[in-house]
């Protein structure tokens, strides 16, 4: 049985990954800040109130779980804006950045010690944060987050490697969520079973690197 702390597991994705890792046996902790009604009836250590967007939040729940006691942390909230040169506000990109960029990485790094050797991190990006694959413009807050999220999951694979933690860099697909206002392509549980799928293989040898829950590889 494996420890998973997944972040934003209240509903969409994140609530999928959680139905998942449950049903394969494993214990799992969940942050959010506010639980629905499904995640509420389920088995599992739940953290709500927990608000990403304050730093000082972060720490301290963080410091609730105990040294060498996880063995996945899924970075899985996140929110979206859409920003265009005719519509621009400056506050929801920043919004943005701390809750889709600075939050996992300060979140990863509060959790070091809680993270077994050998454990593994996965971001839950977007192809959006991919610069050369911009075909669309606007979306600056949202594209500029993820792309700083990603950069920051590659510096993370590179300082966490002499202790063989592995992170793995996911777009999750085009998925029937809130957020996009249900028009995806697939579901939430199918996401969450390519993404867990790609959690079981991540590994020293295919950290940092930046996948489609399909399994192709992306570009940066």
């Amino acid at each position: 049985m494996q420890h998973i702390v997944i972040t934003g597991g209240n509903k969409g994705i994140g609530l999928a990954l959680v139905k998942q890792y449950l049903a394969n046996g494993d214990k799992v902790s969940v942050l959010c800040r506010q639980p629905s009604a499904e995640l509420a009836d389920l088995d599992l250590t739940l953290y709500s109130g927990v608000e990403l967007s304050e730093p000082e939040k972060i720490k301290e729940i963080a410091a609730k779980f105990a040294d060498n006691s996880i063995d996945i942390l899924i970075n899985n909230a996140g929110i979206f804006c859409n920003e265009t040169l005719d519509n621009f506000n400056d506050e929801t990109i920043l919004k943005q950045f701390q809750v889709n960029s600075i939050a996992p990485l300060l979140l990863s790094q509060q959790l070091l010690g809680a993270l077994k050797d050998g454990g593994k991190i996965a971001m839950i990006t977007s192809r959006m944060g991919s610069i050369s694959d911009n075909s669309s413009g606007s979306y600056y807050g949202y594209r500029m987050a993820k792309a700083a999220l990603n950069a920051g999951s590659m510096s993370l694979a590179k300082d966490l490697a002499p202790r063989n933690i592995s992170v793995g860099i996911y777009h999750p697909g085009y998925v029937q969520t809130e957020m996009v206002g249900y028009g995806g392509d697939i579901s939430p549980d199918e996401a969450a079973r390519r993404l867990s799928g790609l959690i079981s293989e991540l590994s020293p040898a295919n950290s940092g690197k930046f996948y489609h829950s399909n399994g192709s590889e992306l570009p940066w």
